[in-house]
């Protein structure tokens, strides 16, 4: 039946425009408009509604405050912190410069970076063997306690988490009591700066793992069961199926969490590290964060402060774009698409 010409004209209105890409490839349907696309997703705006003020009043309002880094700032001057850094002199670069010529700087920045490498390598790698074995290995009725138990440090607070390692690992904590009363000398783990960075690594791993497992394994579990299947029927062993199956599969997740992990290189834990500074000394605990606390908080030095953690910010964002872009190279998405 042939349609009339209002008809025709009512159901071409009705119809998006399509444009096709060069070349004559397939067709691409036109982009909805931004309106149309605001009304359709407006019960999910209004859902990341508090969470995107949460951002904007703790994360993104408080950097005008990197102001005070170019002033000699005193809160003092004034009533309130807007008339001290509005009454406050500027000084230029003259933290900056105090900054690179500061030893204690470059020793914290390098305690920062070791503590890193550390973890990068120590436990990182520790969710995603938990996550194969527990997928490949461990069965189904089974999995759910393990995931459970290796899960539940993640809830400890630092200073749950520090104490248990004092009573297992101290002075007078169950492993040295249990060697001295065996006839052999005890150890005192936790007062060891030699050991300091490897202890906070372990305690990281312990704490912390289990959540990394929960991530994989939502990632495996995405994975068709069929393609198990058809490799096992083709003669595939268990540690085939998991090099050409499982390990591709993680493959994005993995990318994604170490440019994560790679753009927080100069944050390791403020509060896990500050709990312990004492009994090992600064020297072997002192970090970017801990040094900014005691500069900035501790003695006052509220514009040096600030100018450190510029520093500190820039090169986080210059780390996240260097490795989302090796992510890239790899033929993987990163943090956002090329």
């Amino acid at each position: 039946m042939s349609l009339s010409t209002d008809d025709r004209r009512a159901q071409e209105s009705r119809t998006p425009p399509v444009t096709t890409q060069a070349g004559g490839a397939r067709p691409v349907t036109a982009r909805m408009p931004l309106r149309h696309r605001l009304r359709r997703d407006r019960t999910l705006l209004l859902m990341t509604l508090p969470a995107m003020l949460l951002l904007l009043v703790f994360a993104y309002i408080p950097l005008a405050g990197n102001i005070v880094a170019f002033q000699d700032y005193d809160p003092y001057v004034a009533d309130n912190a807007f008339e001290a850094i509005a009454q406050s002199p500027w000084v230029g670069f003259e933290w900056f410069q105090q900054m690179v010529n500061d030893r204690l700087f470059w020793s914290a920045l390098w305690n920062t970076l070791t503590i890193f490498l550390l973890q990068l390598t120590l436990f990182f790698p520790v969710p995603i063997l938990l996550a194969l074995f527990i997928n490949s290995f461990v069965r189904p009725r089974v999995r759910a306690v393990a995931q459970a138990i290796l899960y539940l440090p993640h809830f400890f607070s630092w200073v749950l988490v520090v104490t248990v390692f004092q009573q297992m690992f101290g002075g007078a904590g169950l492993i040295a009591q249990t060697l001295r009363e065996n006839g052999h000398e005890g150890f005192d783990l936790m007062t060891d700066p030699g050991l300091f960075k490897f202890l906070i690594t372990f305690e990281m791993i312990w704490k912390d793992a289990g959540w990394g497992v929960i991530v994989f394994l939502a990632a495996l579990a995405a994975v068709s069961p069929d393609l198990y299947e058809a490799s096992a029927m083709d003669g595939a062993n268990r540690w085939r199926r998991m090099w050409h199956i499982t390990l591709p599969a993680l493959r994005p997740v993995v990318a994604l969490l170490l440019v994560l992990q790679v753009g927080s290189a100069l944050t390791v834990g403020f509060e896990q590290i500050l709990l312990q500074r004492t009994a090992v000394g600064p020297g072997a605990s002192e970090v970017l964060d801990t040094y900014v606390w005691n500069v900035g908080i501790t003695n006052g030095g509220f514009s040096y402060a600030a100018a450190v953690g510029i520093v500190k910010g820039i090169f986080g964002l210059l780390l996240v774009l260097g490795a989302n872009k090796v992510a890239h190279l790899m033929g993987e998405q990163g943090v956002y698409k090329k």
